[in-house]
């Protein structure tokens, strides 16, 4: 098959609004997740550094804060922001709700 749909909201959260649609789109070289965050929700600190997994973070709408190795880099809707697979970061999401559009690959 040349393409694959799905609708995030079919596949089930695997915790706190984080939905990973690579395994449902059968992608083989590129991950993809979308993750709803409620106010005042703050993810895990954490790094890719054993994968080599590169990330971007793209917010479609709300605000939040990314913290990247120790820098609050603020975001708004329509924000990309691109982090290594080495620095740490985490997700603190602002007084309303927001959502995330996640992107990574090796």
């Amino acid at each position: 098959m040349t393409h694959t749909k799905v609708n995030y909201a079919d596949v089930e959260p695997v915790s706190d609004g984080l939905h990973f649609l690579r395994d449902p789109l059968d992608a083989e070289q590129v991950g993809l997740s979308v993750l709803d965050c409620d106010p005042g929700w703050t993810g895990m600190a954490h790094d890719h550094a054993d994968d080599d997994h590169e990330e971007i973070y793209y917010l479609v709408e709300g605000a939040a804060t990314v913290t990247v190795d120790g820098e609050a880099v603020e975001m708004e809707p329509g924000d990309a922001l691109r982090i290594s697979p080495d620095a740490t970061r985490e997700i603190e999401n602002g007084d309303v709700e927001s959502t995330f559009v996640l992107v990574g690959a090796p």
